[in-house]
């Protein structure tokens, strides 16, 4: 069935069930599996005045720190229910965009990923990166909630 699954999180509560899932689902297949983490560009947070008080070389400290963080975590938790994992860190892309660049740049064959399933107002103001990553995947993608 899947031979390689990559898992995305962000290291939040609800991403560690999808990477809890997309790991117990890679043991039961028997695939490999890859993570990934996604980091927005620095001019996604940062804007006008502000950046002058938060420098771009600080940011990219914080960034790589938590992504570090955040697939740590996901190497404790394959190593725990014995699966290999290899862990990867998109920089300077949007949630989406990075996701399907990397699940076809590896070659994976299912995304694994939470949703926060907002509706209404917050779903238009926040975006999805879940249902981005549904509307433009050619491969498919299961969400975890």
């Amino acid at each position: 069935m899947y031979k390689h699954i990559l898992i995305a999180t962000d290291g939040s509560e609800l991403a560690n069930k999808a990477v809890m899932a997309g790991l117990q689902l890679a043991k039961d297949l028997n695939a490999r599996v890859s993570a990934v983490t996604v980091t927005e560009p620095w001019t996604a947070y940062v804007t006008g005045e502000a950046a002058i008080a938060f420098p771009i070389d600080e940011f990219e400290k914080s960034v790589t720190e938590s992504a570090a963080r955040v697939l740590a975590a996901v190497d404790i938790a394959a190593n725990e229910i014995g699966v290999d994992c290899k862990g990867m860190h998109v920089k300077d892309q949007y949630p989406a965009e990075g996701i399907l660049e990397c699940a076809k740049s590896i070659g994976c064959d299912l995304i694994v990923m939470a949703s926060h399933g907002r509706r209404g107002l917050g779903r238009l103001l926040l975006g999805s990166a879940a249902v981005n990553v549904l509307t433009h995947s050619t491969t498919p993608v299961l969400i975890c909630r």
